[in-house]
């Protein structure tokens, strides 16, 4: 038994509004995880619904594949430094089972990553080759698509700090090296 850390402690089923239950029900039925920030979110459904990240992400990840998705996702948790967002998006990059003494980033991957990164550190000031290579890759539709995934994660790194939501125990075991990543643009 672990130790939390979290400001919100975890809802006991007692606890939980109808709708919430009936949420978890659907969830656990159909064999997807409660994570502990959903577990946190779910004290407040108007919460979990804005926070919501699957949906949006889920859409990304038809246009580029999960690879890309998750070394997007994992580059702006690193940058914030969010240990549940970033174990658990090492974990989805270890289940893919990457080589990488034979890895080569693509180029959309680079990207993402650089574009990541630079929500992070300054929105403000992205650097405008990074929004050409953007441009060269993706519609104005995929864009906004991509930037909004990158939102939700941040929204994420920050909510899971915040309240020290604690890292889930299926994730503990996980290691994942951040300086996988390629050097900073």
């Amino acid at each position: 038994m672990t130790i939390s850390n979290s400001v919100v402690p975890l809802m006991k089923p007692e606890e939980m509004s109808p709708e919430v239950q009936a949420f978890m029900d659907e969830r656990l039925k159909s064999g997807s995880r409660v994570t502990n920030m959903v577990k946190t979110l779910l004290y407040s459904m108007p919460s979990f619904r804005a926070m919501e990240f699957y949906p949006v992400r889920n859409e990304l990840q038809e246009i580029i594949g999960s690879r890309a998705v998750y070394f997007y996702c994992y580059a702006i948790s690193t940058e914030n430094d969010c240990l549940v967002c970033s174990t658990y998006h090492a974990k989805l990059l270890r289940d893919l089972d990457l080589q990488f003494d034979e890895f080569e980033f693509t180029e959309t991957e680079k990207v993402l990553i650089d574009y990541g990164r630079g929500l992070v550190n300054n929105a403000n000031n992205i650097d405008p080759s990074i929004y050409d290579r953007l441009k060269a890759k993706f519609t104005p539709a995929e864009i906004v698509l991509i930037t909004t995934v990158g939102c939700k994660m941040i929204a994420s790194n920050i909510f899971n700090e915040a309240l020290k939501v604690d890292l889930d125990e299926y994730l503990f075991e996980v290691e994942f090296d951040k300086n996988i990543l390629p050097e900073k643009a």
